[in-house]
Formats: structure tokens, C-alpha cells, sequence
């Protein structure tokens, strides 16, 4: 099952490190999504992927992170 990841952050300098680091990491940036109003990143990744996923969003001080079932 393909799931989306979201980290919700208190301020734009921390979302745009932690996009940045997705992308130094080499996800596709197909899959990875900035929402510059809200300050999230949403990730598109299998379930295998979750757990990394999560702990390279955690580095950079979320205030909330979730994940629901990926809809096409």
C-alpha cells in the first residue's frame, strides 16, 4: 500500500530544509509536494519507506507528522 506522509512545521525555514533534504536524499520530486501556505511537506512512499521517510522529517522539528493511505 502506498502512503502519504505529512509534516505540518511552525515555520517556512523548516519545511524548505526538510523538502531540500528529501531531495538531496534522491526521492522524486513527483512524489514530494510543498505546500508553502500551511508550511507542510507531503510525501508520496510505500509503506516500506514510511519509517525513513518519517525519521528525515522528524530532523527537522515538525510540529505534527501523519500518514493516511495514499488516494489517487
Amino acid at each position: 500500500m502506498t502512503q502519504t506522509v505529512t509534516a505540518a512545521y511552525g515555520s517556512a525555514d523548516k519545511a524548505v530544509n526538510a523538502y531540500d533534504e528529501l531531495v538531496s536524499e534522491g526521492y522524486p520530486r513527483e512524489k514530494l509536494y510543498f505546500d508553502r501556505d500551511s508550511n507542510e511537506v507531503k510525501v508520496i512512499v510505500p509503506d516500506a519507506s514510511r519509517p525513513e521517510i518519517e525519521e528525515i522529517l522528524a530532523r527537522h522539528e515538525p510540529d505534527e507528522i501523519r500518514a493516511r493511505p495514499y488516494e489517487d
